[in-house]
Order: structure tokens, then C-alpha cells, then sequence
């Protein structure tokens, strides 16, 4: 009777220990990770055997697609948590550039072992393929010691995995980490497959992993049956499967209970879509918490904004440039001087100019704050003094009262704040409600089959978006958001097309030789109504700028642009897919510009009002 009691608890004991010897050598996400980056690792070696042993042309694209598919995997952790590292395993083709102190690094990683590949390999290449590949090692071995000693919490993992969907979005569809194979859509099927397992880490038993699971099965589906670059339906991708993914992830983490991670980040941690309306903190592009935005300095930086005192002699104010009707353009190729000579530069829109870290086609002021200044106190422009219009607040009643309301903890204006309330207007001009946002929200019915094919076409074969980033269509860098871009694309000093454009752009203030011509990328968005285009105006319509980047920018017109970052060779769009890709971007106006009528709520000279179309509502 002993021995039976002995051996059941025997047998017991030695389940209940099993059982615990499982549950302590399941693999942990951070274990996962590093199984994964093994398998990079096995896949790199691969490849240097082949470029080595002289292996073909086609065994060695072969084989760089399956190292691209095995980082794929492993992405949503490299990117979120050792960015520095990731710059350099699948970053441009180009050079990184330290502006403070005028260096520039020279790019590594897969892009760099593209343009060497494909679309033939040459031999020649060997040497500069195998130290590309050796750097690219020495880059995963650094990952894996960094992984071993970080602590990665639930918190970041759910916050990196959804980064990483947003990545697929601006970035992995668009064939900006794989500008010439165009391999992006069998690697964006690849990084959201191992989400489910993942999240399986955390609690297996969650009830939103089922629904991923099964969403992003579909996704890969998707993508295995569309393989296609050129024709792959990307607003069928983002609508049904990728939003459908984030908007289950946020109900993973309600579920979990898993707090947001604080972090100074344009995208608020609420958010459901990257689509979302109020997707966008313009806060996370302040300088500082007290610049930070709020209703109260957006009234008053409306009325300094349509304020002719402003400028030294009464006659002008920022509205004189940036009319509300035109989304705050002026419709010249270039607005006229205070002495009556033309601009050098077209009058860029201030709608979503908050959502960006550099101002002006040269990039030279990082906030919107210095950006007020610096018009102002042009003297080509409005030539005003701020000591000047400090003084000369103080003395108005209803602005100390305004000033008060804004700044309660002020006893009386401070000149600082004058710069800031004129920021905190333009940060309340981003509306989001063009019918590409309604689209992207769930309203299939907001865009048009030509309308579609034209979305599918900028964020596709004519490669628009691989620099106007999708929802911004800005050059701000997602999903972090935290560079904007310059790029060189070769414009014609004249519609003739017969000469280059001789402004130097960032190069005045950064002299360069990869900044000759390199200008911001502003925002696509109510690009319908702020013709003409360009830094300096030359197109008059869309059309004739889709024209201009068809033929391959400044290169592709015959123009010497050794430092074009845009892709020079044509993009071969049809008449038909250049009027889709027109149409698409005209989807992209927001309501207020195109319908509202303005009511003026200040009426004491003709532009010293507040336009009310433009609500401080909107943010």
C-alpha cells in the first residue's frame, strides 16, 4: 500500500516538475529574437559563400531576397529598439549626413548591396559586395550582445510591433527599402506573419490573437497572390488587412491591460489607425513644454497672424502671403518684395507645416517659432521689429487681455509668446478631412476607381511616396517622425525645361556638395489648390509636375545633377496612369479649403480678423 502511495507521488511529483521545466524553458520573445537574428546571421553567411565561390548572377539576388525576408522578421525589433544600427543594415542609399558639424557617413547595409546585384551582377563588384556583407555581420553581432542586456517589457514590444505595421505602410509597400528590386511585397507579408506569435508570449490565451492570427494570414495570402509591384492594390491592403491588424492590437493591449509607453512622439498612443483624425500630436515638434499648443494661443496667434502691424510700415501681414482660400498660399510663382522686386521662392502652404522639423524650401529654421521671426523681420518681406511690436502690444487693451488668457501665469506679454501664438495658429491648420481620409477610414464609397488607381500609382510604380510619406505626404520620416527630408530632384529654372534651377537651396547654409539644389519635401496635401509648384514655382499644374518626374526629374532632362537623390530613370507611366495619379492627388484637399466660405470675427482694417473656415477646432 506504501509502495502505491510512493509511486503515485512519485509519478506526480515528476509531472508537476516536467510541467515547470516547460513552462521555464519556453522561449521568451527576446530568446525568439535571437534565434531569429541566428538564422540572418546563417542566411549573410550563405551569401558570402556564394559571391565568394563566384556563384551566378541569379543564385546571388536569390539568395540576397532570403537574407531580406530572414531581417524582415526581425525588424519590427531592430528598427524600434538599436534604430542607429538599423540606418545602417537597411537604410538609403545614401549619404548620412551630420549637418552641426558638416560630416557625412557613407550608407551601408541591403540598399547599398542592391545597386550592386541587380539588375546584373558584375564581378568587379566582388570586393565591395564581400566588405558590405562583413559590415552588415559585424552589425548583427552587435544586435545580438545589445538584445542579451536589454530589458524588452511587454509595453515596448506591443508599441514596437505596431510601429512596425505602420512601417509596412509608409515604407515597406512603397518600395522605400527596396527602391530598385522592388521586392517589398512578399517582405511585407513576412513582417506581420510572426505578430500572433509574438503576442502568444505575453498570454497565448487572449482573445484578439485568434483574430490576428487569422488577419494576417490573410495578409501574407494577399501578398503571395499579388506579387506584383506595379499592381499590387495597396488601399485594399491598408483597408482591410493592416488597419484591421493595429485596430486589433490596440484591443490586445486594452485586453492585456498594457500601458502606453511614454515617449515625446508625434503619434498619440490613442490611436486605433494611423488614419486616425487625431492620429498627430504637433506638441511632439515644440521646443519646449511651456511652447506647447492650446486653444487660447491659437485665437490670439490668429489675430496676431492677420495683423498689418506687424510689418514696419502697416501695409502687410502673414495672410498678405498665406491666404486661407489657397490653404495658405499666394498663387504667384513667387510673391513680390516690399520694394517691388519678386521673391526667390514660392510661398509654401502652412496647412500641416506643424507636422514637420524644418521650415522653409531651405530647411535653415527647425521650429515654426523662429520660422514667424524670420518673415517677419525680413526686409524683403515684412521688414517689422519685435522689440518694436512687444512694445507695442503692451499698450493694446484687448491683446493684453488675449495675451492673459493664453499665458495665465504671465502678468503681462512676453515677446517670446508672440512667436509662439503665431506658431500655435499654423499648428491648428492640419484638418484631416480630405476624401483620401475618409477612405482610409472606412467610407469606400469617399474615392473613385480612377481615384484608387491613382493611390496605388503614388504609392507604387511612380514612387511619389517613397518621399512624400503616406498620411503626411510630407518629407517627415516615419514612424518615428522625428527627421524631415530634403531631396535634390533637378528643377528647371523655367517651364522650357532648356536650363537647371540656380538656387543652391540648403546648400547656402550648409555648404555640402551632396546639398547643391536639396530643398524640403513639402506636403502633397491641398496640393490641388497651392499652384504653381516647385521651390521657385516653375509648374503652373499637377500635370506638368507628374510630367517633370515621369521623365527621371533633372537627370532624365539632360541636366548635370550629380548629387539627384530622386530616381533618374523614367517611370514609363501611361497618359492614363498619369491622369489617375493627378486625380488621386486631388483627393487630398481638405473640405475647409475647398468649401468654407470665410466669416470674419475681427473687423478693424481688412485683414486684422480671424477666419473662422479654419478652425482652431480642427485640432
Amino acid at each position: 500500500m506504501k509502495l502505491k502511495h510512493f509511486t503515485f507521488l512519485f509519478i506526480l511529483l515528476s509531472f508537476f516538475f516536467s510541467c515547470k521545466e516547460n513552462e521555464v524553458t519556453k522561449p521568451t520573445i527576446k530568446q525568439d529574437l535571437l534565434i531569429d537574428l541566428g538564422k540572418l546571421d546563417n542566411e549573410i553567411v550563405q551569401f558570402q559563400k556564394l559571391v565568394t565561390t563566384n556563384a551566378s548572377s541569379k543564385e546571388i539576388v536569390a539568395q540576397f531576397k532570403k537574407s531580406r525576408l530572414a531581417y524582415k522578421k526581425t525588424e519590427w525589433a531592430i528598427e524600434y529598439f538599436i534604430p542607429e544600427t538599423a540606418r545602417f543594415m537597411n537604410g538609403p542609399a545614401l549619404d548620412e549626413m551630420e549637418l552641426e558639424e558638416n560630416r557625412s557617413f557613407e550608407p551601408h547595409g541591403f540598399q547599398v548591396m542592391e545597386e550592386m546585384i541587380y539588375p546584373e551582377y558584375d564581378s568587379k563588384s566582388k570586393e565591395d559586395l564581400i566588405r558590405e556583407l562583413n559590415i552588415f555581420q559585424s552589425n548583427i553581432k552587435q544586435l545580438k550582445s545589445t538584445f542579451e542586456v536589454i530589458t524588452i517589457s511587454d509595453d515596448y514590444v506591443l508599441d514596437a510591433i505596431q510601429q512596425n505595421v505602420f512601417r509596412v505602410i509608409t515604407l515597406g509597400i512603397t518600395g522605400f527599402d527596396s527602391p530598385i528590386l522592388q521586392s517589398s511585397i512578399p517582405e511585407a507579408g513576412e513582417s506581420l506573419i510572426s505578430i500572433p506569435e509574438t503576442l502568444e508570449k505575453i498570454n497565448p490565451q487572449n482573445k484578439s490573437i485568434a483574430t490576428l492570427r487569422e488577419i494576417t494570414k490573410k495578409a501574407q495570402k494577399y501578398c503571395t497572390d499579388n506579387t506584383n509591384f506595379n499592381t499590387f492594390n495597396r488601399a485594399v491592403f491598408i483597408s482591410e488587412y493592416l488597419n484591421q491588424i493595429s485596430k486589433n492590437l490596440k484591443a490586445f493591449q486594452k485586453e492585456e491591460n498594457i500601458k502606453n509607453v511614454k515617449k515625446n512622439s508625434p503619434l498619440k498612443p490613442t490611436i486605433e489607425t494611423l488614419f486616425d483624425k487625431d492620429a498627430f500630436d504637433v506638441n511632439a515638434f515644440v521646443l519646449s513644454e511651456e511652447y506647447n499648443y492650446t486653444k487660447e494661443k491659437a485665437i490670439l496667434g490668429e489675430k496676431l497672424f492677420y495683423d498689418k502691424g506687424l510689418s514696419k510700415n502697416n501695409d502687410r501681414s502673414c495672410a498678405t502671403c498665406h491666404n486661407p482660400e489657397k490653404a495658405f498660399t499666394d498663387g504667384l510663382k513667387t510673391n513680390v518684395s516690399l520694394t517691388g522686386s519678386n521673391l526667390a521662392r514660392n510661398t509654401p502652404t502652412l496647412t500641416y507645416a506643424s507636422l514637420q522639423n524644418a521650415q522653409f524650401w531651405d530647411m535653415r529654421q527647425l521650429d515654426l517659432e523662429k520660422q514667424s521671426v524670420d518673415v517677419i523681420q525680413n526686409k524683403d518681406e515684412m521688414h517689422g521689429s519685435m522689440e518694436n511690436i512687444h512694445a507695442k502690444i503692451q499698450q493694446d487693451k484687448e491683446y493684453v487681455a488675449l495675451f492673459k488668457k493664453a499665458y495665465p501665469k504671465n502678468t503681462k506679454p512676453e515677446a517670446w509668446q508672440i512667436q509662439n501664438a503665431i506658431a500655435s495658429y499654423v499648428r491648428s491648420l492640419n484638418s484631416f478631412d480630405s476624401r483620401f481620409d475618409a477612405y482610409m477610414r472606412g467610407n469606400k464609397n469617399a474615392l473613385n476607381k480612377e481615384e484608387i488607381e491613382g493611390m496605388n500609382l503614388f504609392m507604387g510604380k511612380a514612387k511619389c511616396a517613397t518621399c512624400h510619406f503616406t498620411p503626411l505626404f510630407n518629407g517627415t520620416v516615419p514612424p518615428s517622425y522625428s527627421k524631415t527630408e530634403h531631396e535634390v530632384i533637378g528643377t528647371p529654372s523655367n517651364v522650357s525645361g532648356k536650363s537647371l534651377s540656380p538656387d543652391k537651396g540648403r546648400y547656402i547654409y550648409n555648404q555640402m556638395p551632396q546639398l547643391v539644389g536639396a530643398f524640403k519635401t513639402p506636403t502633397v496635401r491641398n496640393s490641388a489648390v497651392t499652384a504653381p509648384y516647385m521651390h521657385n514655382g516653375v509648374f503652373k499644374t499637377l500635370e506638368e509636375v507628374v510630367s517633370f518626374y515621369n521623365k527621371g526629374g533633372g537627370i532624365g532632362l539632360g541636366y548635370e545633377v550629380e548629387n539627384q537623390t530622386l530616381p533618374f530613370d523614367k517611370l514609363n507611366l501611361t497618359v492614363k496612369e498619369e491622369k489617375a495619379l493627378v486625380a488621386f492627388m486631388k483627393t487630398l484637399t481638405d473640405k475647409n479649403t475647398s468649401k468654407t466660405k470665410i466669416k470674419p470675427q475681427f473687423n478693424k482694417n481688412a485683414e486684422k480678423y480671424i477666419f473662422s473656415a479654419f478652425s482652431i477646432s480642427n485640432l
